[in-house]
């Protein structure tokens, strides 16, 4: 199991906290310090959608220009999560295959 998170967002550490506890086995990549790979990304919002993924409700994401915001589809939206790692929904756990988006009792139920 691979978490992509944000060493300082309270959601993460809830979610890393709740594995830990449960004895899973994963490992945590920050995505500001470590990145996440375009492709990697690009395979996510394939599978999910940019709405998935891209936190429209963030700070980093109410900075951005209107043309940046247009933009945040397919392709457009991986070119943003890259340069702007904070714009990623999350944690983002991915779980043989499968991809899970935040930590919501869905996630903790498919996880847990």
């Amino acid at each position: 199991m691979q978490v992509y998170a944000l060493k300082n967002c309270d959601t993460c550490k809830k979610a890393i906290k709740a594995l830990t506890d449960a004895g899973k086995d994963f490992s945590v990549t920050d995505v500001r310090a470590d990145g996440v790979p375009p492709n990697l990304l690009a395979d996510w919002v394939s599978a999910l959608g940019a709405d998935a993924l891209v936190n429209r409700r963030s700070t980093t994401w109410r900075g951005l220009s209107e043309a940046d915001k247009a933009g945040a589809e397919g392709d457009g939206a991986v070119a943003l999560m890259v340069q702007h790692p904070t714009l990623m929904k999350r944690p983002v756990i991915v779980d043989d295959g499968a991809i899970h988006v935040g930590w919501t009792k869905d996630v903790q139920a498919a996880l847990l």
